[in-house]
């Protein structure tokens, strides 16, 4: 099977517009993987039974749209199809404002994201707290199990939460961004 361009752009677009958050499009030696919401990671990172750390890299939408305009100007007209004119919820846009030198903590689970111990409590951290390595961020619970998220490779300041309380959440997903303090990277 052959995919061209078009092909591509046009299950890009219908991919956007439903639930689907995850499609793999296998033909003989092509295997395509498209997942939507979820940020490429540096390669070398790696989450093993805690949260993951790492800088922000662009998604799949922002590389491809990036790597194709420039040759296929056709992506630039108002066609509808355009990956360079995304959705104002899509996440590319949101990304494209974070700082290149903040740090995000990953969800290593699938479940359901909680910002205290229990509804009556505060919450672990805040937008503007500062944090220390191996402090609890947050809880995701997974299976009726509660699984404490430490920030187990930084320190420094939260600077967003990306996630609201009692929001499901997908592994590998963003749930915080931290402005690390300088040299204290526990990579």
């Amino acid at each position: 099977m052959q995919l061209d361009l078009n092909q591509l752009c046009e299950l890009l677009t219908v991919l956007d517009k439903t639930g689907i958050s995850e499609l793999t499009l296998k033909s003989g030696e092509l295997e395509l993987t498209i997942r939507k919401g979820i940020q490429a990671r540096e390669p070398g990172t790696v989450a093993v039974g805690h949260p993951a750390v790492t800088t922000l890299a662009p998604t799949i939408a922002e590389t491809f749209a990036s790597n194709t305009t420039a040759s296929h100007p056709a992506l630039d007209q108002n066609s509808g199809s355009s990956l360079t004119d995304p959705a104002p919820s899509a996440p590319a846009a949101v990304l494209a404002a974070v700082e290149p030198k903040w740090v995000s903590i990953i969800s290593p689970m699938v479940g359901t994201f909680y910002r205290a111990a229990a509804p009556d409590e505060p919450p672990f951290v805040a937008v503007g707290d500062r944090i220390k390595v191996g402090q609890t961020v947050c809880i995701i619970e997974a299976m009726k199990l509660m699984n404490e998220i430490d920030a187990d490779e930084v320190s420094g300041q939260v600077m967003e939460i990306l996630v609201q309380n009692g929001e499901p959440v997908e592994y590998g997903q963003v749930l915080m961004r931290i402005n690390p303090d300088s040299g204290l990277l526990g990579l």
